[in-house]
């Protein structure tokens, strides 16, 4: 089985990064329902499997507004021609997908329609069209595609993106909210980590810090899940905070408050990065005033592609990028 490689670039818009800012949607895409009318053929080039499995936490994951010890995922499966590409949905419980839900939209999704493995535009514009929101799902999709493509042409995906492995960011290691013996059994746990990231917000956020500072001095990103509730606080919270070697404070208001983390972000020694203020692509540029930065993550924005057309777009905004994950396997991890 031979493919050109050259034409499948130009076919994706990967060859050009100035295509990709050209035809990033400007807007929410209106959806219809129940667009693939058949089920899932046998007969077809693609066939998509899919399976559900509970992942059980080591500790019990608590951040400003919730915990939890376990988190669901399906794992799909897009076999072609013996070949086989693995994608994850990780449930990103505030968004109010489940198990059921997102098998429920796989059910409706029809591949063997696609005689272009290849034209990963249009198959994942109209997996996106099948019904709105449902974005991990989308994403198990989406990763599974990009690698199965990815093994056909026998290449790293971020080869096929023009990207250089070596100039990987720093991962950090997520530590949750928890007393200060936990913090103390979760830090010395991370070690070999070069950066923690701290989940905050619900009241002993400087008690936990100090835990942390006990033990190491090396870099902490911090996180808020929404969870403090005033500007003015804010502000000194995170003042105090820049004077302890944190680099940056994720989503320190609700999202609502939209004018409040504004002011915040004009006054803060820090940068201030947007979780749960940005999904898709067309939530970017309406923070561009807003926030210092965007968090990334393939369940919130349906998959790679899209994720790859927000980071040059948040980049030409002048944004700074952090790539973010639901606690999921390998799978949604290495994509």
């Amino acid at each position: 089985m031979k493919h050109n490689r050259i034409n499948f670039l130009k076919s994706t818009g990967l060859i050009a990064g100035s295509a990709l800012v050209a035809g990033l949607p400007v807007k929410e895409p209106g959806y219809t329902t129940n667009i693939f009318t058949d089920k899932i053929s046998e007969s077809g080039k693609m066939k998509l499997k899919f399976k559900p499995y509970t992942l059980q936490l080591e500790h019990v994951f608590t951040i400003a507004v919730s915990s939890r010890n376990t988190t669901p995922v399906i794992l799909t499966e897009i076999e072609y021609e013996g070949i086989t590409g693995y994608g994850e949905a990780s449930m990103p419980v505030y968004l109010g997908e489940t198990q059921e839900t997102i098998l429920n939209f796989l059910s409706q999704v029809n591949l063997s329609r696609y005689s272009d493995i290849f034209d990963l535009e249009n198959i994942l514009k109209d997996i996106d069209l099948v019904q709105p929101g449902n974005t991990a799902a989308k994403a198990s999709i989406d990763i599974a595609l990009h690698d199965l493509t990815g093994k056909i042409l026998n290449q790293p995906y971020h080869k096929l993106l023009g990207l250089n492995v070596n100039d990987i960011p720093l991962t950090s290691f997520t530590i949750g909210i928890d007393n200060k013996e936990m913090i103390e059994k979760k830090v010395y746990e991370a070690d070999g980590f070069k950066i923690l990231k701290v989940k905050l917000g619900k009241g002993n956020d400087k008690e936990i810090v100090d835990t942390i500072r006990r033990i190491t001095d090396i870099p902490l990103v911090v996180d808020i899940n929404q969870g403090w509730k005033d500007k003015e606080p804010a502000l000194e919270m995170v003042n105090w905070l820049h004077e302890r070697n944190v680099l940056l404070v994720e989503q320190p208001l609700p999202k609502e408050q939209v004018d409040e983390t504004a002011w915040l972000t004009e006054k803060s020694p820090l940068p201030i990065i947007a979780d749960e203020s940005v999904q898709r692509i067309w939530d970017i540029a309406k923070l561009k005033d807003v926030f210092s930065g965007i968090n990334i993550k393939l369940m919130k924005c349906t998959g790679i592609r899209e994720a790859y057309k927000m980071i040059i777009l948040a980049k030409a905004l002048d944004l700074k990028v952090m790539l973010g994950c639901m606690t999921e396997t390998s799978c949604g991890i290495s994509a």
